[in-house]
């Protein structure tokens, strides 16, 4: 029985829980308010909860190891710097929307030995006029998924800045659909270009709707789901990220990279990195001549853990880092000195 409380329990209460709850003294577990979720396997550790379960299931000889999980602990609670990342969405209202993105960046942080405080930034208020306040002082900046046209333009202005003055930059899913569709605005010169999602009569459809799913009238299941396989390029920084030239991710949209666009896009600096073998959907894009830049269709924070942090949110934290460094060279002091 493990019981949530903000005060610890008494030899009592304990007593009296086991007796009306049927269960052994021991077997009442507290499960007290911690600093951080990340206290609790220690914590219930501490009460015993895995001899009772053990002993409940009969099994024996097993002794639970936390040591990589508080070498985790010791690096997240004495980071030995900070960054600040933008989060550029518009359900930032709603932090459980980027729940997993947020997790993603504490174990990213966490393996860097790095503090990352997150700003929320709520694209729709983002204009040309207020778009340096909002993003100047930032070490990196993220363009969150999402569906719909709302906020869509204040993200887009977002990209325009960081790729303009060398921020670092991550898209996921429909940040990578914004971050070409920027591009090909600003450097390709295709004014009009957009989404079908957002202008069905887009004169330059650089993102479009998939193949498959363009007979398809009701919305329902029908989005491209579950893990895919990605090929990535040689001698690119995706690659050299991931260490390998074949992943698997996993995926949640129904619009894509318009291939029509490719051959322009790469010409002009922009290139598709990451390919699905099967249908040459593409999955990443770069541009090689930014200091980091990078878009996926896929979504890498749903397959970060404590134990594997995600490579791509490695690789960003360390360039926000770097960023950072190069910028303020007298910032690499431990968090808290003078």
């Amino acid at each position: 029985l493990v019981c949530r409380t903000e005060h610890k329990l008494s030899d009592n209460i304990r007593t009296k829980l086991a007796r009306f709850c049927n269960v052994k003294k021991e077997a009442v577990i507290e499960s007290i308010d911690a600093s951080t979720i990340y206290d609790v396997p220690n914590l219930m550790l501490n009460e015993g909860l895995d001899k009772v379960v053990l002993e409940q299931l009969n099994l024996k000889n097993h002794t639970p190891d936390l040591s990589s999980w508080n070498n985790f602990l010791e690096k997240l609670k004495n980071p030995q710097n900070e960054v600040v990342i933008g989060l550029i969405g518009k359900y930032v209202e709603l932090q459980d929307s980027y729940k997993s993105i947020l997790e993603s960046f504490i174990h990213a942080g966490a393996a860097n030995e790095v503090k990352i405080r997150v700003e929320s930034i709520h694209s729709e208020y983002l204009q040309a006029e207020n778009i340096a306040t909002k993003l100047s002082h930032l070490d990196g900046v993220l363009v969150a998924p999402g569906f719909g046209e709302r906020g869509i333009e204040g993200k887009i202005e977002a990209i325009r800045y960081v790729r303009e003055h060398q921020i670092p930059f991550f898209g996921i899913c429909l940040g990578m659909q914004m971050a070409t569709i920027e591009f090909s605005r600003n450097v390709l010169g295709l004014v009009q270009a957009n989404s079908s999602e957002m202008d069905s009569n887009s004169e330059h459809p650089v993102i479009d709707i998939m193949e498959a799913q363009k007979k398809i009238t009701e919305k329902g299941g029908t989005m491209r789901l579950g893990s895919w396989k990605c090929d990535l390029l040689e001698n690119t920084k995706i690659a050299s990220i991931y260490d390998t030239h074949s992943i698997m991710e996993r995926h949640r949209h129904r619009y894509e990279f318009n291939n029509a666009y490719a051959t322009q896009l790469d010409k002009a600096g922009m290139k598709a990195t990451g390919f699905n073998p099967e249908t040459g959907l593409v999955e990443v894009i770069e541009i090689p001549s930014h200091p980091w830049f990078v878009g996926v269709q896929y979504h890498p924070e749903y397959k970060s853990t404590v134990a594997n942090p995600h490579p791509l949110f490695l690789a960003f934290v360390k360039a926000a880092l770097k960023h950072k460094t190069k910028n303020n060279p007298k910032c690499m002091t431990k968090v808290g000195d003078k």
